[in-house]
């Protein structure tokens, strides 16, 4: 087990939540891709750079893209949160902030309608026509408020 891997606990607790596999080829252990998936998001490394222990990149990608399309990821979040909040382990506190975030250079070819794109950015919620990156005297921006 790696460093940022699941523990056995941690575990025990996700898999019952995961969705059921009934179709296709028979499953490999979805741990290790969680765990793959994990690792990618953490370190912030490209997909091909993915260790090998975790399975072949394509297949990590493969599951991660799947369940962001069909809303799985959120889903999750939502059964975890429930389950953790019935047995009173979440608290709430509010902060409101916002940011001005610049655009990257290349961001200013991007298209502005994110469903023309060859692959669509994907998952269950569409974004709103007058989300995105806009000019302002700080050049090219987008405000994040949470």
């Amino acid at each position: 087990m790696g460093r940022g891997d699941l523990s056995d606990e941690q575990w025990a607790a996700l898999a019952p939540l995961l969705p059921v596999m009934v179709l296709g080829r028979p499953p490999v252990d979805r741990r290790k891709l969680i765990d793959g998936i994990r690792w990618r998001v953490r370190t912030g490394a490209p997909w091909r750079d993915l260790p090998r222990e975790y399975g072949p990149w394509q297949t990590v990608y493969g599951l991660f893209r799947r369940w962001q399309r069909d809303g799985t990821w959120p889903m999750l979040l939502t059964r975890l949160q429930a389950r953790e909040d019935a047995a009173g382990l979440i608290t709430c506190e509010v902060n409101v902030d916002s940011t001005i975030c610049r655009a990257h250079q290349h961001a200013a070819g991007a298209r502005r309608d994110g469903r023309a794109q060859k692959e669509p950015p994907g998952g269950v919620h569409v974004e709103p026509e007058d989300h995105g990156l806009g000019r302002s005297r700080g050049g090219f921006t987008t405000k994040i408020h949470l």
